[in-house]
Formats: structure tokens, C-alpha cells, sequence
């Protein structure tokens, strides 16, 4: 738990879990105050379990939800109003602590100097100068400073402010930075850390350790970047500026946005509350894959269930991983015979590219797993280790249909994070609005996005971030100098399925599912089983992700560029992955 003092009586932190209500305690907190609205973001805890957790520990608790990036002087007279009724001391948190700590500078803004709010502010590790004016205001007029007026100043202006600190956003700027050191470059990034997800799989599969995959942010952060550790919150375009949670706007010259997407645990009741218990894993979550692990070591028979919602999801071969990584252990100790094993997926064939197909049949036999095609899990009752699908047959006519499970691997829905699919940057059905090839925003020409929120119709991968990023390095300088992008990207994406340990079916497409093998067939035949492929996953990507990707180097990704810039009747009309057309 990362604790800040502003003053003797108030704290704040960034997001506590229930856990962390007991260390609170033990450091003399009488009371907490939420300043975050549940369900702001998938991987929030529930603030019943927190407020649960503070009852039991005998803390007050206070719940102020206060919407990202609009402050209001309701809310500040609100929050002025608690503290004066709470006992003492008293911790607020927030997704980051910026919240809390901007609630409480305008809450003393009539009794303390700006000056001093500043520099407590400041001592916590929150910049808050661009809420001077605000707070000034407030000191002179207290009260009456635009009743439900929200957010803070301008005046911070950076060529390049990039949306997202994770694969996408580490990785344009590195390349930026190699292209032209000195820009100045900013990120938004809420997180403290930072992950190589592509492992994750590895992790369930018993193969790497979790603590591999993390790493301290800081410790990633290009040092020659700015680095706002906070969550962005509004976008207007027309003025060239993003809001932050805490009502900050931040300028730019060219915005790049890659916030990655959202894993939608609260679409299928009962999935959050059983997550980690009562045999239910998924590998899309940090805090989880050493529990599939642990399942896989203690299944020895019964019924595993592994499942895979509709499209678009984030690698989309992952929820295969996981389950022919464990029926190879099973297989190995001689358990497989013992267990029911089922791949229940709402699409209608094996994978997305048919040329990789077989050789997963191949494995899908080997183990004897029973594969139900058009099978969309929609409830999860843990206590009861019972799942619900809702089944579509060949004349298009759905029932449900319940299953028991010893064990549940799940892949949760997914879509674009609130604030991309409630702003002017997003499409019709959320996601960022942009074109496929030039990777700049279809109807703003100085932002370009990247990743998984974007609407271009590529497998969301980690190898399809490594060829876009390179790209739109070079979009974003010509833009910088007034120029039409040239270079262009072909909707490049890997997906490296692995069906045993020791073996990979290396799948590598584009647009149109075009297949695009990096190595010679000699080496790698990327639509069979390779050990070659296995030792790139296991051993040479990690180190590539680390050392190179994030850093700019563009070993084999470096991009396309064109005498012109393609005209619209030039772009991908092929681009039907996924079934969406640009």
C-alpha cells in the first residue's frame, strides 16, 4: 500500500484493495474515504469487499465518488464538509491518490496559502500547479468561484502526449526517441507498473515465474519522457487538449493514443465475485495465472472448461494456450483420461486464419478435447462450480445450457475503455476511429492511435503493437512538420499457439489474414509445430519485448513508406479480419 501524507490528519493512496484495510489500521487510520465511483475500471476492486473490510477493522467509512476530470465545486465543498465532521487520522484513495489529494487542496484553499497546498501537494508526488488558479480563486472568494464549475487550468504543452504508458505507448515513444532524440514527449500513465502480458500464458503453464513478467514502471519510463502518472479522463480535440482525473489539461501538438482495452469481468454475473476461488482462473490477469497453475497441478479429474467470448479480444489465441498447455501436463502425469476437457467458444470455427486450423485439429484430437463451437459463457454460480452458455445452433435458435466444472479457465469479454467509447475519438461501436494503414485518426488529422482500442481489423497482439508502433513514429514526425503520413502498416500480427511444452504453432498474418512468416520455412513451418518457435517465446521474445521493443529498436518491424500517401480507395480493402471493414 502506498501511503502519502499531506498532513497530520490526511493521507491519501492510490487504489486499496480490502487486504489493505488491515495495514491501515495497524498505521493508526480511524477512517477511509472512497473517492473513486465502483466500477470505474475493470481492474477495480469492489468497494463493498473494501467498505466490508473497514467495518470489520472498526474504520469509519466514507464514500464520495468524485468523476474523473470534473471536480466540481460541490464537490470540494463536500469533501471540506467530511473532514471537518471525521476523527482523525483519516486515508482517502482514489485510482491514483490525484483525486483525493486535488479534493483536499481546493477544500483548504480559504484557510491555507497556495503556496503551502503546492508544496504538501507536491511533497506526495502531485503536481498540482496547474489548479493555482483555481485554488487562488478559491482563497478569494470562497464559495463562489462557478457553482459545478469542473476541472483546472491549462498552459503544460508538449509535441508529442501519448495515451497509455503500456506496449503501444513505451513502444512509440522509444521509437520516436530514436528518430529524434530531445522531442519532447509526454505520457499519461495511471499504473506504477508494468507488464509483459505475452507471458502470463507461460505462467498458467507453469513455465515462468509471475515476478518475470513485472516491472517497475520508473523503471521503463523513457527518462527523457514527462511522465504524468495519472489517468486521462476527457478528450477535446478541438482544443488540443486531454483532461486528467483531476481536471489538469494537458496540450499537444500530435496526441497518440493507446490505452489498450478493457477486460469486461462485470458482463457475465457471478464471474468477479468467484475469480481466484472455487476452481475459476483466467490468465488475462496478473494476480491470477499463478492460480491456473496451481488448478492445473491439482485437477486430476472431473470436468475443465476453457472458454473464449466473441470478438475482439486481445490475443486471440490465448484461451487455446492455456488449455493445451494443460492438457500437455495432464497428459504427461497421466491424468488426461481422467478429466473432461471442453473448449466452449462463442465463434463459429477453431481460429480466425483457416491455414493454422489443422494442426490445432491435430492437437484438439490428441488430447481428446471436446470443442462446442457458438457456446457464449453468460453466468458462473463458483459455490455451485456451474456455468451457463448460451448455445446458438446452425438455424441461428440459442438455449441455455449449464454445465458443471472442477475447473473453469475464462476469457472475458472485452471492449475499449470508457473513456475512449464515450468520446469524440471513437467509432460507432467504441473504439478509436482510425485509418488501418496510416494508423492517423479518420477524422483528426494530428492524433494517431495504436493497440488494442483501435479499430483496425488486426489480431490485437503484442507483434501487431511491435510493426504499428515504427509506423506511426513516422506518421507523427512528418505531422510534426506539416506533412502527409507516408508510412503504412499491414496489419501484421503474431500469435504464437502453443499447443505443448516444448512446442509453438508460430502463426504470423495480415489484413485479410494473409500470411506472413517472419523466418524461412526451413527454420520455422509456421502453420505446423515448432521447437525453433518455443525457444523464440520462451526465451527470445521476453528479452526482445525488454530490451529492444520498448526502447526503439525495430528489429524486423521496421515500416513500410510510400512515395504518397494512399488514397482512400487504396486502403486495405481486404482489411476483413475480424470481420469489420475500415
Amino acid at each position: 500500500m502506498d501511503v502519502r501524507q499531506l498532513t497530520p490528519f490526511l493521507s491519501v493512496s492510490p487504489q486499496m484493495t480490502a487486504a489493505d484495510v488491515g495495514l491501515a489500521a495497524s498505521m493508526g487510520f480511524k477512517a477511509i474515504i472512497c473517492n473513486r465511483p465502483d466500477q470505474e475500471s475493470h481492474d477495480q476492486p469492489a468497494n463493498d469487499e473494501i467498505r466490508a473490510a473497514a467495518e470489520r477493522h472498526g474504520l469509519a467509512w466514507h464514500y464520495q465518488p468524485v468523476i474523473s476530470g470534473q471536480i466540481t465545486d460541490e464537490d470540494v465543498a463536500r469533501f471540506r464538509e467530511m473532514m471537518q465532521t471525521l476523527h482523525g487520522p483519516v486515508l482517502a484513495f482514489c485510482r491514483t491518490g490525484s483525486r483525493c489529494s486535488t479534493l483536499w487542496a481546493l477544500a483548504e484553499a480559504p484557510r491555507l496559502d497556495v503556496e503551502a497546498i503546492l508544496k504538501a501537494t507536491a511533497a506526495a508526488g502531485y503536481d498540482l500547479t496547474a489548479q493555482r488558479d483555481r485554488i487562488q480563486g478559491l482563497a478569494t472568494s470562497p464559495g463562489q468561484q462557478g457553482a459545478g464549475r469542473a476541472g483546472g487550468g491549462s498552459g503544460k504543452l508538449h509535441d508529442v502526449l501519448i495515451i497509455g504508458g503500456g506496449a503501444a505507448g513505451q513502444s512509440v515513444a522509444g521509437s520516436l526517441l530514436r528518430r529524434q532524440p530531445g522531442l519532447d514527449i509526454a505520457i499519461v500513465e495511471p499504473r506504477s507498473e508494468h507488464y509483459y502480458q505475452p507471458g502470463w500464458t507461460l505462467v498458467g503453464g507453469g513455465v515462468f515465474e509471475r515476478a518475470e513478467t513485472m516491472r517497475r514502471m520508473v523503471n521503463v519510463m523513457p527518462r527523457e519522457v514527462h511522465w504524468y502518472q495519472a489517468a486521462a479522463s476527457a478528450f477535446t480535440p478541438e482544443q488540443r487538449q486531454v483532461v486528467l482525473e483531476d481536471g489538469e489539461k494537458i496540450g499537444y501538438r500530435i496526441l497518440v493514443v493507446a490505452p489498450g482495452l478493457t477486460l469486461d469481468w462485470d458482463a457475465i454475473p457471478g464471474l468477479r465475485e468467484t475469480l481466484g476461488r472455487n476452481g475459476v482462473t483466467s490468465n488475462y490477469l496478473f494476480d491470477l495465472a499463478p492460480y491456473t497453475w496451481e488448478l492445473v497441478q491439482n485437477t486430476r479429474k472431473g470436468r475443465a472448461i476453457f472458454t473464449q467470448p466473441a470478438m475482439p479480444i486481445k490475443c486471440a489465441g490465448a484461451p487455446q494456450k492455456a488449455m493445451y498447455l494443460s492438457c500437455d501436463h495432464w497428459n504427461r502425469k497421466g491424468w488426461l483420461n481422467n478429466l473432461d476437457v471442453e473448449f466452449c467458444t462463442a465463434g463459429a470455427a477453431l481460429f480466425g486464419v483457416a491455414d493454422y486450423v489443422p494442426a490445432l485439429q491435430e492437437y484438439v484430437g490428441k488430447y481428446g478435447i471436446n470443442v462446442n463451437f457458438q457456446n457464449n459463457l453468460i453466468k458462473v454460480d463458483g459455490d455451485a462450480r456451474t456455468a451457463v452458455f448460451r448455445v446458438t445452433d446452425g438455424e441461428g435458435n440459442t438455449s441455455e445450457v449449464e454445465k458443471t466444472f472442477d475447473m473453469l479457465h475464462v476469457c472475458p469479454p472485452q471492449r475499449a475503455p470508457k473513456f475512449i467509447s464515450e468520446s469524440p475519438l471513437a467509432d460507432s461501436a467504441g473504439w478509436i476511429d482510425l485509418n488501418p494503414e496510416t494508423l492517423q485518426h479518420a477524422r483528426y488529422g494530428d492524433i494517431f492511435g495504436l493497440g488494442d482500442a483501435g479499430n483496425t481489423p488486426n489480431a490485437k497482439t503484442a507483434a501487431a503493437v511491435r510493426k504499428q508502433a515504427p509506423v506511426v513514429a513516422e506518421n507523427v514526425l512528418l505531422a510534426l512538420k506539416g506533412e502527409a503520413p507516408k508510412a503504412i502498416y499491414d496489419g501484421y500480427g503474431s500469435c504464437p499457439l502453443t499447443v505443448e511444452r516444448g512446442k509453438i504453432v508460430l502463426a504470423e498474418f495480415g489484413y485479410g489474414g494473409k500470411l506472413q512468416p517472419s523466418f524461412p520455412s526451413w527454420l520455422v513451418e509456421g502453420t505446423r509445430p515448432s521447437r525453433f518457435a518455443w525457444l523464440l517465446k520462451e526465451k527470445m521474445l521476453p528479452w526482445i519485448y525488454w530490451n529492444a521493443m520498448l526502447k526503439g529498436h525495430e528489429w524486423m518491424a521496421g515500416p513500410e513508406i510510400l512515395a504518397h500517401r494512399p488514397a482512400d480507395h487504396e486502403v486495405g480493402e481486404a482489411c476483413d479480419f475480424g470481420g469489420r471493414k475500415p
